[in-house]
């Protein structure tokens, strides 16, 4: 029995304002505050790159949980951002935390649907393999891809890195998944001679469309209700996405989780960093996760929580 045991964030201190960008773009803080939904965007420093990150996210969770070293047995980093080509990001990692020959190390090249990806990934390969303990990180750092130009990006994105352990003490079970992909519409979100660009009116259209089905098919799939569910954790691509997908499944404002005020949409990171949240709250026993964006993919699951 493999679920998550725990989660650890790393948000980088460093802010930039929308705020200042208002004249420059010709928006005011309503469109802010309620289209996009952030004022601040987490920004890591010029010297750190995506290994910085999520090393940093790891170290969190080691020391948070007293986590042996040698006991992590499978490393996966989710990241369309590496620090390069090549080395992959996990084996960066795996060197410099100083983790056990014997570890597992590879990169999920993924986007905003990650952490949902990941975590179907990584418990299938623990459990394939006899194995018992792994680590998921997410890390994106966006801000080495934005045009500071571009009013589509970056008045939007911010960086982040989680760290999640699966392990067999866990407190949420995750299961059933749900999987989907729309390649013909990649050129949505693409990155191109090292700078990111996104049709967000296309992107917008397609998880306002997509994701409340696949929300249903997921309910179906576990034989639930959207009453039966005490929370729903969107993917936080801006505020009115997450408030558009709310009303189009008919969802209890009170029951979304919505935070990217001061951090942006952290990609990959958006969905765990809420959902850590949820570990300490007894009051959640089941929640549901969704995660969709560069593919255009999207991916989907329940969580319950152990002894309920």
């Amino acid at each position: 029995m493999l679920g998550i045991e725990a989660i650890a964030v790393h948000i980088p201190p460093g802010r930039a304002s929308n705020l200042d960008l208002r004249d420059t773009f010709d928006v005011d803080e309503a469109f802010l505050v309620d289209k996009i939904g952030v004022l601040e965007r987490a920004v890591k420093a010029p010297e750190e790159d995506t290994s910085d990150l999520a090393l940093a996210a790891l170290e969190k969770l080691i020391e948070q949980q007293g986590l042996a070293r040698d006991a992590i047995e499978v490393l996966v980093v989710v990241t369309q951002n590496p620090d390069s080509n090549l080395p992959h990001v996990s084996a960066l990692v795996h060197g410099r935390a100083g983790l056990s020959p014997t570890c597992a190390a590879f990169d999920l090249s993924l986007g905003c649907s990650g952490y949902v990806y990941g975590l179907s990934v990584l418990q299938s390969f623990l459990a394939g393999n006899g194995l018992s303990r792994g680590v998921l990180i997410t890390c994106d750092p966006y801000s080495k891809v934005i045009d500071p130009n571009d009013k589509n990006t970056v008045l939007l994105f911010g960086d982040a890195a989680t760290a999640t352990l699966i392990g067999p003490n866990p407190i949420f079970l995750c299961g059933p998944f749900t999987f989907g992909t729309q390649g013909d519409l990649t050129g949505a979100l693409t990155c191109r001679k090292g700078i990111l660009h996104m049709n967000g009116r296309e992107v917008f259209n397609f998880a306002a469309t997509v994701v409340p089905k696949d929300i249903v098919r997921l309910l179906e799939l576990a034989c639930l209700s959207k009453s039966d569910v005490d929370c729903f954790i969107f993917h936080q691509g801006s505020r009115y996405i997450v408030e558009t997908l709310a009303k189009r499944l008919g969802l209890n404002k009170d029951g979304v989780r919505m935070d990217i005020m001061y951090t942006g949409n952290t990609v990959s990171s958006s969905i765990p960093i809420l959902l850590k949240r949820e570990l300490d709250n007894p009051s959640v026993r089941t929640l549901v996760m969704s995660g969709f964006g560069v593919g255009l993919s999207w991916s989907s699951c329940v969580c319950k929580r152990i002894g309920v």
